[in-house]
């Protein structure tokens, strides 16, 4: 049976006395996650589990809280967790190209990286002034002093012998020269070639017999000099090892436990003993080079010590557990980090000391909180994520290497093992992508948190949504709410669910309320928030986004639009349609006609013919002729063309939420009785004349109630809808109080017969016992009117 609604069963009504208090001043703000049970069980399973494969998947609405209670979870059990070593890269003195990583305790890095630089500083300070000592000075002066003397002894010895040979001795930077003397006096090439044959042979063989001996002294000579400079070397060796050993010594003996560390340490000693002239101030004279090469530059004492430098890949000094990042823009580089490059005179250059950390670095030994959308949309963002979850590595390397393999020169870092536990935060879209069209995606996210839309609106989650209130209060630092502000808040909570037994998870658009209640209280210089700031709050916001819905009142008012809301017309009702502007949704009447009259082609949707119908609204067209013949055609076939329209409609249509509002029209027209114009009718309908239930049904009501508002309520009009919406009723005010008042009414029904009657005030029918339909009933009529068809379309033949 139909039934009337009472206002009562029109919205939600939250009673201010029954909440407990006055202000929320009274009450202690909300901590965790609101009416997500079923998602916070899961969120908390998967931050246990150490197992690989247990990385997470967020998925629900935005604005349901997922990334911001995704990141309390985690930042609660991060607090429980270790907290990771730092990461460092060191310079490879085997393999420059490749640097070494290196791990130490949290707050370590930071404190070596320090330590080498307080030691570089000490030694660029005092090798100078080892070396440019006394007693270093003279000691190396002894060594080149005794280096000379042997020198010149050996030379003498050779001079001598040239004159017992009768040649003179010339010493150069580039060899020994032998010059002829004849009478004690050494000969010019002119007095040379005015010599005998004889005297030139004697000569040549003095000389030969010279230049075997000259060779000897070389020799000799080279020893001298090499052992020279190997004592001078071995004597700054000395020296140097003193003063670099001395300062090292603290170093060796603190990180004594770490092996890689020692090593590290022992090779920095011994390449500055072989690169000690690199700390010490003599520096050549660079005029000259510069002169012909304006670009050229010499190596400074910096460069010469940087790859002595500690380049400190992540700092975990400062935490108090595991990391937690949330990052919105995972780009290859800012996963994996990169190594910088500088360009110098057009060549691009680099060092162990540019390499930059990525968010898997930072994050590692913790978790990294990315929205899905992010990650698919950045290229290769996805496939990079996945290969380090698998290979439990991060490769730097540049995103040319990545995508085509061509090796490009510069650096190549050792790669960084890592553990870490990624959240993804996304749709149900994206998970459903990534899960059929990834095979790895099911072994690298094992769970999967979805967070619920909405919540019961029992009093446990009526204080919740309350203590909620007092937390944006506390966090945004506003006036507290009055009780009857709470309520209205709740109340405004069941319309966002769109359930009177509900209430909305979606606590951004929640906060968009608070936040402009208090800026209205705040113009308003109230001491405190009431009911009237948060009305005030959600009809502005109204206003603010109902431009089109007001356009299209104004083309309905102005008879652009035709619908009527008074009398009674064949074949004619008045249809609700839903119009989503995304962040507004609204409803307008519209008006549907049918037309019948004898034919084969049975029901035609005129908004297919013209494409702009959906599937599902053509699925609920077809639907009617099922009903038709099932009611009507056990007797003979139908012989019907039925035409049926939304008029005036340009933009398309879908769903098939007036399928039984067409077919009140085809019956009217059918059966030639008048449908009343001053009621609207929504709901689906099955080929068994039961109705279904539709979505969007407040938006649908309060659409028809403005329309006759405007023209004025006669106490007669109303909406029809299906009984299972009766929960989804949250009504606005002044339509609860127009049916409070009887100026406004509601009706649920369950099947196509209660709303025929309703619409046309003709009892619908029932067969009898011979089965057939009273003739003065709806049933009846169409039934008469259907055979009538099918008997004019036999003599047709």
């Amino acid at each position: 049976m139909a039934k009337e609604l009472l206002y009562t069963e029109l919205k939600n009504m939250i009673s201010s006395e029954e909440l407990g208090f006055a202000t929320t001043a009274e009450l202690a703000p909300s901590s965790g996650i609101i009416g997500q049970e079923r998602a916070a069980r899961a969120l908390d399973f998967g931050m246990r589990m150490k197992a690989r494969g247990y990385n997470i998947y967020v998925a629900g609405l935005p604005g349901t809280g997922r990334t911001t209670f995704a990141k309390a979870y985690a930042e609660k059990r991060a607090e429980t967790r270790p907290i990771p070593p730092d990461l460092i890269y060191i310079y490879n003195f085997a393999k420059p190209k490749a640097p070494i990583l290196l791990t130490l305790p949290a707050g370590s890095g930071k404190t070596f990286k320090a330590e080498m630089e307080e030691l570089l500083d000490r030694l660029a300070d005092e090798l100078p002034r080892v070396f440019a000592a006394k007693e270093f000075e003279n000691k190396k002066s002894e060594i080149l002093k005794e280096y000379q003397t042997k020198r010149d002894k050996v030379i003498k010895v050779m001079t001598d012998e040239a004159r017992v040979q009768n040649f003179g001795v010339k010493t150069t930077n580039t060899g020994i020269y032998f010059m002829p003397i004849i009478n004690g006096e050494i000969i010019s090439e002119e007095q040379y070639d005015a010599l005998t044959q004889e005297e030139k042979d004697g000569i040549s063989e003095n000389s030969e017999i010279m230049q075997k001996r000259a060779s000897e002294i070389m020799r000799e000579l080279r020893d001298y000099e090499k052992q020279s400079r190997s004592d001078v070397e071995e004597h700054e060796y000395s020296v140097g090892l003193f003063t670099v050993g001395h300062h090292l010594s603290v170093l060796l003996e603190k990180y004594a436990e770490d092996q890689r560390i020692i090593n590290y340490l022992m090779t920095v000693k011994e390449d500055i003993l072989e690169n000690i002239e690199d700390f010490l101030d003599e520096t050549p004279d660079d005029e000259e080079m510069q002169a012909l090469l304006p670009w050229y530059t010499r190596r400074g004492t910096e460069d010469a010590m940087a790859k002595y430098k500690i380049n400190l890949l992540v700092d975990n000094s400062e935490l108090k557990g595991a990391p937690v990042i949330v990052d919105h823009n995972p780009t290859y580089a800012n996963l994996v980090g990169e190594v910088e490059y500088d360009n110098e005179y057009g060549n691009l250059t680099t060092d162990f000391m540019k390499i930059k950390p990525g968010l898997l670095h930072k994050a590692n030994g913790g978790y990294l909180i990315l929205q899905a959308y992010d990650v698919l949309s950045n290229p290769h963002a996805w496939e990079t994520l996945r290969q380090v979850l698998l290979t439990r590595e991060i490769i730097i390397e540049p995103l040319r290497e990545f995508t085509t393999g061509l090796a490009m020169s510069g650096v190549k870092p050792e790669p960084a093992p890592v553990d870490v536990k990624i959240i993804l935060v996304g749709s149900s879209h994206y998970f459903d992508l990534l899960y059929y069209y990834d095979d790895e995606f099911q072994k690298l996210f094992k769970i999967y948190s979805e967070f619920d839309y909405d919540m019961p609106c029992d009093r446990p989650a009526v204080m919740e949504a309350a203590r909620f209130v007092k937390k944006f209060v506390t966090d945004e630092g506003t006036k507290d709410f009055d009780v009857t502000a709470v309520a209205r808040l709740v109340e405004h909570l069941s319309r966002l669910a769109e359930r009177k037994d509900k209430l909305t998870t979606r606590f951004n658009r929640v906060m968009e309320i608070l936040n402009e209640s208090a800026a209205w209280a705040e113009d308003e210089n109230s001491d405190i928030i009431t009911r009237s700031h948060v009305e005030k709050a959600i009809r502005e916001r109204e206003y603010r986004l109902g431009m089109y819905e007001e356009k299209l009142s104004e083309m309905i008012e102005e008879g652009i639009i035709m619908v009527d809301t008074h009398g009674a017309k064949i074949g004619q009702i008045n249809g609700l349609a839903i119009l989503d502007e995304g962040d507004y949704v609204f409803a307008k009447p519209s008006r549907i006609t049918a037309t019948t009259y004898v034919g084969k082609a049975g029901i035609i949707n005129i908004e297919k013919e013209a494409e702009m119908s959906g599937n599902i609204h053509e699925k609920g067209v077809q639907v009617l002729s099922g009903y038709l013949g099932q009611t009507y055609a056990q007797e003979f076939p139908l012989s019907l063309s039925s035409r049926i329209c939304f008029e005036q409609n340009y933009s398309g249509i879908d769903g098939d939420s007036a399928s039984s509002t067409e077919l009140y029209a085809v019956l009217s027209s059918l059966a030639e009785l008048p449908i009343r114009q001053d009621i609207a009718v929504t709901g689906s309908i099955n080929q068994h004349g039961e109705i279904q239930p539709i979505g969007g049904v407040t938006y649908k009501i309060e659409g028809f109630f403005d329309l006759c508002e405007k023209r004025g309520l006669t106490g007669k009009q109303g909406v029809i809808i299906p009984k299972q919406n009766i929960v989804d009723l949250v009504l606005k005010d002044k339509v609860v109080e127009a049916v409070k008042d009887g100026m406004f009414h509601i009706y649920s029904i369950s099947h196509v017969d209660e709303g025929v009657e309703i619409l046309t005030g003709v009892t619908a029918g029932q067969r009898n016992e011979k089965g057939k339909y009273p003739a003065d009933t709806v049933h009846g009529k169409v039934y008469r009117k259907l055979k009538d068809f099918y008997k004019k379309s036999i003599a047709e033949e």
